[in-house]
């Protein structure tokens, strides 16, 4: 798998589970919990336009 495939696989995974622990974290009024879930979301599209950037490029 080309590395931009794969960081955009990644990114996508971090994005699902940080939207996961964002909603447990709210539902079990976890506030620490919501802000790990809501900054893995934020990492994983992160790391997907990091794939997308390496696809234009060609890497």
């Amino acid at each position: 798998m080309k590395s931009s495939t794969q960081d955009k696989v990644e990114g996508t995974l971090h994005e699902v589970k940080g939207k996961i622990k964002e909603v447990a974290g709210k539902l079990s009024d976890d506030p620490d919990m919501e802000a790990e879930g809501t900054g893995e979301k934020i990492a994983g599209k992160v790391q997907e336009k990091i794939g997308e950037v390496k696809k234009v490029l060609g890497k």
